[in-house]
């Protein structure tokens, strides 16, 4: 049985005090829901706070990206030794926007989701095909490819440990959102690659959805049987949006 994880995107939003604001009424919202794991993913100036406000709750925190490398030259990135120092437990890796403005590869995603796994973060994978993708029916295509490219190499006897979201890019902060029957579609065909690389353990992978989840429609979303949480952007930048989400 997969445990549902819902997740919190803040993006480019939230001061620390901002943050700590928003924890500090969210936690008692969400105080004893053990059915699913909730993390928050702030921007790394909030993330310290946000992760010493969590311990010892039942929510985790984890960063939007990092390097791949444990130190060098790299001006402006944060290690997996940063993260796992800090006490993140998590990290977002190939988000589509960090695919389309940081010239995120597929190459870079499978050195960062290797580092992760290395360092004892659970890495977040992101995929996601472009509305044009969808309309010319390349999403399986698409798919195929990114998932090929991030898990090259990636160990198998590992794979508990891995997360994919799935975020079709049109449906990310456009107010659209897939249906849960194309939804749950494009889960299975995203397992039944991932079958291709890793086996049978593919059954025990979660798979999120991201793009546009709210309140009103995650219901429908998450009582879809392959569909393994959330991946929320704007309705987590409140604490009773992302309460009802988590307590769909």
């Amino acid at each position: 049985m997969r445990k549902k994880l819902i997740a919190a995107n803040w993006k480019m939003y939230k001061t620390p005090s901002e943050a700590l604001t928003f924890v500090e009424a969210f936690l008692p919202l969400v105080a004893g829901h053990t059915r699913d794991e909730i993390v928050l993913f702030p921007s790394i100036t909030s993330l310290a706070t946000v992760i010493n406000r969590v311990r010892g709750t039942n929510v985790a925190a984890g960063a939007q990206s990092m390097h791949w490398a444990n130190e060098g030259a790299y001006t402006g990135h944060t290690s997996p030794v940063m993260l796992t120092t800090l006490g993140a437990t998590h990290v977002l890796i190939g988000h589509s926007e960090n695919r389309q403005y940081d010239n995120e590869t597929d190459e870079r995603i499978n050195l960062k989701v290797k580092a992760a796994i290395s360092h004892g973060l659970i890495p977040l994978l992101c995929i996601g095909e472009q509305l044009d993708e969808r309309e010319s029916g390349k999403t399986e295509d698409v798919l195929a490819s990114q998932l090929a490219g991030a898990l090259a190499g990636f160990p198998k006897e590992h794979a508990d440990k891995l997360v994919i979201a799935y975020e079709p890019v049109w449906a990310i902060g456009t107010g659209l959102t897939a249906t849960p029957e194309i939804a749950e579609e494009t889960h299975v065909i995203v397992r039944n690659h991932m079958a291709q690389h890793l086996g049978d353990v593919a059954n025990d992978i979660r798979i999120l959805y991201g793009g546009s989840v709210k309140p009103e429609n995650s219901k429908s979303l998450l009582e879809q049987p392959n569909i393994d949480g959330a991946l929320v952007g704007g309705a987590s930048l409140k604490p009773d949006s992302f309460a009802a989400i988590a307590q769909y």
